[in-house]
């Protein structure tokens, strides 16, 4: 079974306990919560060990690995402490100074490509994740893709001089709620739906 050392964290977590930290729902008969990632509700079922999509209308769908990674990352990890409303680079989280290189590398190039030549098409593509402009680079937007966790994108534009470029920005509390390794997943699924939002 996918992830199964971190269901085995999470069963033996008190649910509502959980639940207050993770800013979520937890329901009995069965136990099950229901979290939000990136304004689609998440359905975890513990008794079957599954997590699937529980947007009104639509088929249940299983999550994605990824997205399964994120939730069960953030239920077991999440701490109930507001945002310092306090802006930081990867590098600068603890731990972040080596873990972001390489293939950890966050995804700037991929917001570089969508947006670097039209910024303006971030706020368009945000849109449906009910993000805030904020006053960084060209274009920038704020939104959450757990509820403890915001992540900031910012981009400037390409001209005759330089290349388009993209930061990603953090709140100073971002590793106390996500391990690195999951945040890292957390920025890779913002990121890609942002860009699908827009093709």
């Amino acid at each position: 079974m996918p992830h199964e050392g971190l269901w085995q964290q999470l069963v033996e977590l008190d649910g509502q306990k959980t639940a207050r930290r993770a800013k979520c729902r937890y329901i009995t008969n069965p136990d099950r919560y229901i979290v939000t990632l990136l304004q689609n509700s998440y359905v975890v079922n513990l008794a079957g060990r599954e997590i699937f999509s529980a947007e009104p209308g639509s088929p249940l769908m299983p999550a994605g690995f990824i997205q399964q990674l994120c939730i069960l990352a953030y239920l077991i990890n999440a701490k109930d402490l507001p945002v310092a409303d306090k802006l930081v680079r990867a590098e600068s989280l603890s731990g972040g100074q080596f873990f972001f290189r390489g293939p950890h590398s966050l995804p700037t190039d991929k917001l570089e490509q969508a947006f670097g030549n039209q910024p303006d098409r971030l706020y368009e593509a945000a849109k449906q994740f009910d993000a805030k402009r904020c006053e960084f680079g060209d274009a920038s937007v704020q939104l959450y893709v757990l509820p403890r966790i915001p992540i900031t994108a910012v981009v400037w534009r390409a001209d005759e001089e330089f290349p388009a470029r993209a930061s990603i920005l953090f709140d100073q509390t971002a590793a106390a709620q996500l391990p690195l390794d999951a945040l890292q997943a957390a920025v890779n699924l913002t990121v890609d739906a942002l860009v699908k939002a827009v093709r």
